[in-house]
């Protein structure tokens, strides 16, 4: 199986995000047959249906309680263990605050190239995998090879197309070795809040506010807009350091990096670090009342105006619009 690619994935409970989807049909595109999925925790195998509709030919389940929480030291070490069995030349990782951590620690431990946040990765006339990511904030596109035995990959989420197949997962058993000792680290809480917002890394539309929303009570004229659209909520960094939305709303170079359909910018200039965040946006839609604000240089439609007027109107227009369908 040495031409097998190991992709790693998140699961709670049997549920796996979207992008482990859109890894698991990249994974069976670029080596059909030959893809093993990697699970973690309590229930993990209760994913193999679902995984293997959309690419995994094999699943490897570290159902062990050991696993219950993540452990950036003991999910890595477990990583090359099953690496080794398998005989894995690439890996795969998503590239979310869990695969950011993961992925690297895993590359080291194996000592192999990584190639992180990747846009696109196809096969070279030798059957290696060859990656293009972004550079400089998003202005330009490298393509990476990697020359290490094995190869390591982060994928951005919501750039890959996702396939569904007739295909199962065949279980496969891989017995590790650990130790306490290998869990140094451990995450011993997670504080969430509750919503039924869609997720950001994942959302098909983005609604962003900055500095232009004046203050936090008027990202209520966004979450409106949000709901019409079926969308998520999202912010330029001062806002979030200002305090008027969670962090977690943070889009940009040192915040999340998001690639949905539409990105509607509201009231945000358009400073460099905010761009990066969103270069992989397939539309970007800017109101602002400055006509001069960098963000229309990036837009593909633009609207000059006052926010607090138009933000609602669109709202309108669109809960018209599902009016008549």
């Amino acid at each position: 199986m040495g031409e097998q690619i190991l992709v790693v994935l998140q699961q709670e409970a049997g549920k796996v995000r979207h992008v482990a989807l859109e890894a698991l049909s990249l994974a069976q595109h670029l080596r059909p047959g030959q893809v093993t999925a990697l699970t973690f925790g309590p229930g993990s195998e209760s994913a193999r249906d679902v995984l293997g509709r959309y690419g995994a030919d094999r699943l490897v389940s570290l159902n062990h309680e050991m696993f219950a929480s993540y452990s950036s030291d003991g999910f890595a070490e477990a990583v090359r263990q099953v690496e080794n069995m398998v005989e894995a030349s690439a890996i795969i990782f998503p590239a979310t605050a869990w695969g950011k951590d993961l992925a690297p620690r895993v590359a080291g431990l194996l000592e192999a190239g990584l190639a992180s946040d990747c846009t696109e990765i196809t096969s070279d006339a030798d059957g290696r995998l060859v990656a293009i990511r972004p550079v400089y904030a998003g202005k330009a596109f490298a393509t990476v090879h990697i020359d290490s035995p094995v190869q390591t990959f982060s994928i951005r989420p919501n750039i890959q197309s996702v396939k569904e197949t007739n295909r199962s997962a065949e279980p496969l058993s891989c017995p590790i070795e650990l130790s306490a000792e290998s869990f140094q680290s451990k995450v011993v809480e997670v504080r969430t809040q509750a919503t039924d917002a869609v997720e950001l890394t994942e959302a098909e539309i983005i609604v962003s506010g900055g500095r232009g929303m004046k203050g936090p009570e008027n990202f209520k004229l966004l979450d409106d807009l949000a709901q019409a659209l079926g969308a998520a909520v999202g912010s330029s960094r001062p806002v979030a350091d200002e305090g008027w939305v969670p962090h977690s709303y943070h889009i940009g170079q040192t915040g999340k990096v998001v690639s949905p359909n539409v990105y509607f910018a509201v009231g945000i200039s358009g400073a460099i670090q905010h761009l990066a965040g969103i270069s992989g946006s397939k539309y970007i839609v800017a109101i602002n009342s400055d006509s001069e604000a960098p963000i229309f240089k990036a837009a593909n439609y633009g609207i000059v105006g006052n926010l607090f007027d138009v933000v609602p109107s669109v709202t309108k227009a669109v809960l018209a619009l599902k009016a008549e369908q």
